[in-house]
């Protein structure tokens, strides 16, 4: 009897490893162990703070650039070797600054999906933050691309952007980010206004929209600011 026991003991033991082992292993599935390359996760950097000068980007805490992002080029989509948070922006040079510029605590990556990460503000007067847009979204109807607009634009105030003189984009205030809007495949002039008014303080003039892909239009630097702060605009194609 006791030697029967003994079995059924061992029979209990092994068939609770068997459930265990599964268990554990579904656990070890959890946030933290998608791997960046089968996520397929792209970023771009885009630093649009004209004092600040080049900046590297940490994605938890592991740097993800060998070089800094300067100022006005967008980086291009590059993958990344890590996907949880935080997401930082530190100064390319310890002289300019040893701090976390950007510390963003509450971004969840998404497989398949695109992203940038605007940085804007002024090192001088401590304003330095940031804009951070999903990039990927429902394909635009046949014929037709699709645009929205983000304003980096400091001290900017509202905007109102035209696409060859037809109202695009209203009151769009300083790190807001609109919603996407379909255009007819073309050629377009974007101008740009402080709401309410006449006043052209920028013309991007010979954009392209293309059929089927998506765009982010922004501006950057200082309304009536010169040489490096100057008011200026860029595009993105996000597909």
């Amino acid at each position: 009897m006791a030697e029967k026991n003994k079995v059924m003991v061992f029979l209990s033991l092994c068939f609770a490893g068997i459930m265990v082992v599964p268990f554990i292993a579904s656990c070890g599935k959890k946030a933290g162990s998608v791997t960046p390359s089968s996520a397929k996760i792209l970023m771009q950097v885009v630093n649009l703070s004209p004092d600040l000068q080049p900046v590297n980007l940490y994605v938890g805490l592991i740097q993800q650039s060998t070089g800094g992002f300067t100022y006005p080029t967008p980086s291009g989509y590059f993958s990344l070797t890590n996907i949880n948070p935080p997401i930082q922006i530190r100064s390319y040079s310890s002289v300019i600054s040893t701090v976390n510029l950007v510390n963003i605590d509450s971004v969840v990556f998404k497989p398949n999906f695109k992203y940038t990460l605007f940085v804007t503000g002024l090192r001088t007067t401590n304003t330095v933050t940031s804009i951070f847009t999903v990039d990927t979204a429902v394909n635009p109807t046949t014929g037709r691309g699709k645009v929205r607009f983000v304003n980096a634009s400091p001290g900017s105030g509202m905007l109102d952007i035209t696409a060859n003189d037809t109202l695009a984009f209203k009151a769009s205030a300083y790190k807001s980010v609109s919603k996407f809007v379909e255009l007819p495949a073309g050629n377009y002039n974007f101008k740009v206004k402080p709401s309410g008014t006449s006043t052209i303080i920028s013309n991007f003039q010979s954009v392209t929209i293309v059929d089927g892909k998506l765009y982010t239009l922004y501006c950057r630097g200082v309304v009536n600011g010169a040489d490096s702060v100057a008011f200026g605009m860029g595009i993105i194609n996000n597909r």
